[in-house]
């Protein structure tokens, strides 16, 4: 299966979530380290649900950007 991930800029470091598993939350200091520390979380989530007999949502989640215009800047 393959899970949209966020990750966002947090004060010192990168965090990331999944969408379609709620709950499912790690950080990093670099990109690299929090998507690997988040596909670890990933397992162990899915792995906490298989044993408590809950079903495994399926990806679901559809990014997609939205452009908006930039103010301009006053030109002093």
């Amino acid at each position: 299966m393959r899970y949209l991930i966020i990750i966002e800029q947090a004060e010192h470091n990168l965090s990331a979530y999944v969408p379609d598993l709620p709950g499912c939350v790690a950080t990093g200091k670099t990109r690299d380290e929090v998507i690997a520390n988040l596909h670890d979380a990933i397992e162990f989530h899915l792995e906490g649900m298989r044993e408590d007999g809950d079903p495994i949502p399926a990806p679901n989640s559809d990014p997609a950007w939205v452009d908006v215009a930039q103010p301009a800047t006053p030109v002093a």
